[in-house]
């Protein structure tokens, strides 16, 4: 319990740490960037777009690992074993869409319950961010 513990905050902790870097480096090139406002909005919704599938590819790393080791669990239902399904089960996890035709048994339960808790503050966090950077744009208009 206490190992499972300890990893699942490590893959929160490095998907925290990305997130954070990701949109601080996103708000830095919005300001740098010289083009129409909303061409600079459309490449900062692209670039958390893609800073959120890397969140979720990370998770779905750690659901591959875990999944291979005896300790953690393993995931079920329309699972083969493969990276494409963990990435699939991290997408529906992270967004929280949960589709149910798979299915965390054992300890790796926790990990899913953490990655739902984590997509939805990732996403508020992001959703905020480009609200701030919107009104800056609506107010220079």
């Amino acid at each position: 319990m206490i190992i499972s513990f300890l990893a699942n905050s490590l893959v929160v902790l490095i998907v925290v740490a990305f997130h954070y870097e990701a949109l601080q480096r996103i708000g830095m090139l919005f300001k740098e960037l010289r083009l129409f406002n909303q061409f600079r909005l459309g490449i900062a919704v692209l670039l958390a777009l893609i800073a959120h599938s890397i969140e979720v590819a990370i998770f779905a790393v750690a659901y591959y690992l875990m999944h291979h080791h005896s300790l953690f669990g393993r995931l079920t239902g329309a699972f083969d074993g493969s990276y494409l399904d963990s990435l699939y089960f991290s997408y529906t996890v992270y967004t929280t869409v949960g589709f149910g035709d798979i299915a965390p048994v054992g300890e790796l339960r926790f990990l899913t319950g953490i990655e739902s808790l984590t997509g939805l503050v990732l996403i508020t966090w992001t959703a905020s961010f480009l609200y701030v950077e919107m009104s800056r744009y609506w107010r220079d208009r």
